[in-house]
């Protein structure tokens, strides 16, 4: 079960004819396998399960069957509306979209920074200077020395 419904374990299947009550079928579990394996666990401990949104209970076995048939389609309908937003994103990739934050610094602000921390300027006055975060000043010296020392290696053909 989710991290913040553990309390729900302990509590169900305490009393007879307990019944679990959620709102929506998709809130109660991740995946089709992840509901069935909590309806069984409550199944087990003798707990009825009641959807409001779709008006199931797992009283009867009209219930339950209707319960893991729109499970399944909740599943289905997850599994493609994540289909569909990788295929957005590789359309947009094509197109050339550039995905996530741009750049805090441009390049000659980057060559400044790693010429004045080669001078000896504490991290903590570049992040100062700068207005970046620890993790930036060092992302960006690290990248910088990663390009200069490709740059060297390479041999120049005659």
């Amino acid at each position: 079960m989710h991290p913040d419904r553990h309390h729900l374990h302990g509590k169900c299947g305490r009393a007879e004819d307990d019944t679990l009550v959620v709102t929506r079928l998709d809130r109660l579990a991740r995946s089709t396998l992840h509901l069935c394996q909590i309806a069984e666990e409550l199944r087990r401990k003798g707990v009825h399960l009641q959807v409001l949104d779709q008006q199931i209970s797992t009283n009867d076995a009209t219930g339950r069957l209707l319960f893991h048939m729109l499970g399944a389609i909740a599943q289905f309908e997850t599994e493609l509306r994540a289909e569909r937003q990788m295929d957005g994103i590789h359309l947009a990739k094509a197109r050339g979209v550039m995905f996530g934050r741009s750049k805090q610094l441009t390049p000659a602000q980057v060559a400044e920074l790693q010429e004045r921390r080669q001078q000896g300027v504490l991290i903590r006055t570049l992040m100062h200077d700068y207005q970046i975060s620890k993790a930036t000043v060092y992302r960006y010296l690290h990248t910088e020395r990663a390009l200069t020392k490709g740059a060297t290696s390479v041999e120049v053909p005659r």
